[in-house]
């Protein structure tokens, strides 16, 4: 009889069955999205934290594929991750994909444990600003650039005016104080486990194999196999997903008549970021 009961119970709520929710953080990290491209930033993901972590579980499984973007977004990711992990007193386990670099390798710090494939890529502990100079094509095209400030460092960096030594100097500095930041937090998360390696912090990166050697990755796996040998054969996975509505799903006739001039602007400004989304994603070879 009480296993007859027991059957008409939802899986999470068996006895004998484990429920781990999984919340996948794929993606370019910056802030901002629109209806035509998603980008991971906080705002992207926080509802999805936060229910994930509400769930009657042991702990949190996160699937990250990313190869990094905003080191902010990053940030503010990883502290909602742990704020909710020692709020809800649950274990928070990391499996990587393709790549966690850079940001994506940020956000993978959140993990008590970071799980990964023997061929994904892990690291890049560095940060990369990258841009254009257009000034030799403007002249060649007759244009003239004007630029009016009321500060004498506002315009610095400025794409179609030649790059100044001073202002490259002044870049630098900021990076490296970014890069500092990264590095306390892998010491911090990561501790005792690193290995005595002078490349660590350069800004290189690794296969999971490669990187469970150095102490970036804990072990070799998948999700799926790592989980139920963890919690038992009869574990399940819940994939915790936004929720859609309406016009999320579909563009009705008035949507698409509501929704033209912000798709139009988007297709503009996304081209932009796509070609700065593949950079991020070719430099790891994907």
């Amino acid at each position: 009889m009480k296993q007859a009961l027991a059957r008409l119970l939802p899986k999470s709520l068996r006895r004998d069955a484990v429920t781990i929710p999984v919340v996948r953080l794929h993606g370019t990290i910056m802030a901002g999205g629109g209806p035509v491209r998603q980008h991971l930033s906080l705002a992207s993901t926080a509802g999805l934290l936060e229910k994930a972590f509400s769930f009657s579980a042991p702990a949190v499984a996160i699937s990250i594929n990313s190869p990094g973007g905003s080191p902010v977004q990053s940030r503010l990711i990883y502290k909602r991750i742990r704020d909710l992990a020692e709020e809800k007193n649950k274990a928070v386990l990391v499996f990587v994909e393709d790549v966690a670099a850079s940001g994506g390798y940020m956000i993978a710090l959140a993990g008590d444990e970071i799980i990964a494939d023997p061929s994904s890529i892990v690291g890049s502990i560095g940060v990369v600003s990258a841009g254009f100079g257009f000034q030799e094509m403007i002249r060649k095209i007759g244009v003239e650039r004007r630029v009016h400030t009321s500060g004498r460092n506002k315009a610095i960096l400025d794409p179609f005016q030649p790059e100044k030594p001073e202002d490259v100097e002044r870049l630098k500095a900021l990076q490296e104080e970014v890069h500092e930041t990264f590095t306390a937090m892998v010491k911090a998360r990561r501790g005792a486990r690193l290995a005595n390696d002078e490349e660590l912090f350069t800004g290189l990166f690794w296969t999971g194999e490669r990187g469970r050697a150095l102490g970036l990755v804990d072990a070799i796996g998948d999700m799926r196999s790592f989980l139920k040998s963890r919690y038992g054969p009869k574990t399940q996975l819940k994939l915790v997903s936004a929720p859609r509505g309406l016009l999320g799903r579909r563009l009705g006739f008035f949507g698409i008549e509501a929704r033209a001039g912000e798709l139009a602007a988007a297709a503009a400004s996304g081209l932009f970021d796509a070609a700065e989304e593949r950079a991020l994603w070719s430099r790891y070879g994907l």
